[in-house]
């Protein structure tokens, strides 16, 4: 391996633990979700909103943070919303009351926001094209293992100590994020693009906006990830409510689907040596939709858990290839505006997914019923990869990264 490629695998992995934040945040307390309903005092319903609630915040961070950086830089801005992120993940760990749970996600979330928004516009800030795609698929197969491991990390805390002690670590893993990028990756400043004061922050959303070929994969990148949100949300439902599953049982059952989510992952890196990341993208979009209608067609003839994983598996990870590949192609547009870019990328993904994700507490509580819905954003995923649209609206076929 030379040299080049070493700081390129030392750099994803940093940025990939940064990335983490996300699935820990939301994966890790997923087993706690009865104990802190029996401490709260509140149904596990309940406490399935501060999923919602962080999901949507994280998006009201990035949406402050992106422009921000910018302006100042990526480092300050990461570093900041760590250290807001670590603090609010202890203070969680002492709440009595749903309220200051919630309210506590808020601050958590918008610290996450912060930190993980600054992300694709550092790499952005390095690289563009098919190389830029190869790498958002390498922070994609680093950071996989954060949610395959979560729900086994929070069950084996839960099995030494109390639900708080989950939340403890959180806060920990965030000093410790603050630390390593400290020292390595901000310990001598990139240079960035100047930055021109004379372009305000609705200027930037404007130019962002403005630029309709990308849009397409922002809202493509929404919608697949709202039906992994759903997914997300209702699982603890799902596998022990539904199908009755207990705490060590759930872990394994809901790291499996991660696991299809990593083999993906490392197939789409073979794969974009040969395709350009278009072409793979609507191969996983479709991928996704094929998992869903095995989903119908399992839980309407015959609704057994173990055909009910594999369909769910393949549903789940096939995001291993649409997350990178629709990343790469939004960014490619923004050499310039990277962190706003970004910022309107993760703000709408985690603002209309968390919505929809928050709305679905109020359907029946069917495991058909989430189905549904994820078949309403998988089929509105179909229409945007696959139906031709203008042709200014598109970027040049021969662009790498969009293919």
């Amino acid at each position: 391996m030379n040299s080049q490629s070493q700081s390129h695998a030392g750099m994803a992995l940093l940025l990939a633990m940064t990335m983490a934040l996300g699935p820990l945040a939301l994966d890790t307390y997923l087993p706690a979700f009865p104990a802190m309903a029996e401490s709260l005092a509140v149904n596990v319903h309940d406490i399935s909103l501060s999923i919602s609630i962080y999901v949507f915040v994280l998006a009201f961070g990035q949406l402050i943070a992106g422009p921000l950086s910018d302006r100042f830089g990526r480092a300050w801005v990461m570093l900041l919303g760590l250290a807001i992120f670590a603090a609010a993940s202890v203070l969680i760990s002492q709440v009595q009351s749903l309220e200051w749970l919630l309210l506590l996600r808020c601050a958590q979330a918008f610290g996450g926001g912060w930190a993980t928004v600054c992300v694709p516009a550092l790499v952005r800030d390095r690289l563009s094209g098919n190389e830029a795609a190869r790498f958002f698929s390498l922070i994609g197969m680093i950071m996989i293992l954060a949610p395959a491991i979560a729900p086994s990390l929070g069950s084996a805390i839960l099995l030494q100590w109390e639900w708080p002690a989950i939340f403890l670590f959180l806060g920990g893993y965030g000093l410790l994020m603050v630390l390593l990028l400290k020292t390595t990756l901000f310990r001598q400043p990139h240079q960035q693009a100047a930055y021109d004061s004379q372009i305000s922050v609705r200027q930037r959303y404007a130019a962002v906006f403005a630029t309709r070929p990308a849009l397409r994969f922002m809202f493509l990148q929404t919608l697949s990830f709202a039906v992994m949100l759903l997914f997300i949300t209702h699982s603890a439902f799902i596998y022990q409510t539904h199908f009755g599953a207990d705490t060590t049982q759930f872990a394994l059952l809901f790291g499996a689907n991660i696991i299809l989510m990593l083999l993906v992952n490392v197939a789409n890196r073979m794969l974009l040596k040969h395709f350009p990341s278009r072409r793979i993208l609507r191969w996983s979009v479709t991928m996704q939709a094929v998992g869903i209608l095995l989903l119908i067609a399992v839980m309407n003839l015959l609704p057994d858990l173990w055909l009910f994983l594999p369909a769910m598996m393949i549903t789940v990870g096939a995001m291993g290839a649409i997350t990178p590949n629709t990343q790469a192609c939004f960014m490619e547009y923004f050499s310039q505006h990277g962190g706003t870019a970004s910022a309107l990328l993760g703000a709408t993904q985690f603002s209309i997914a968390g919505a929809i994700s928050a709305a679905s507490a109020l359907l029946p509580e069917s495991v058909m019923a989430i189905i549904v819905v994820q078949a309403v954003c998988s089929l509105l995923c179909l229409i945007l990869i696959w139906v031709p649209a203008e042709v200014s609206l598109y970027r040049d076929e021969s662009s790498p990264a969009v293919g």
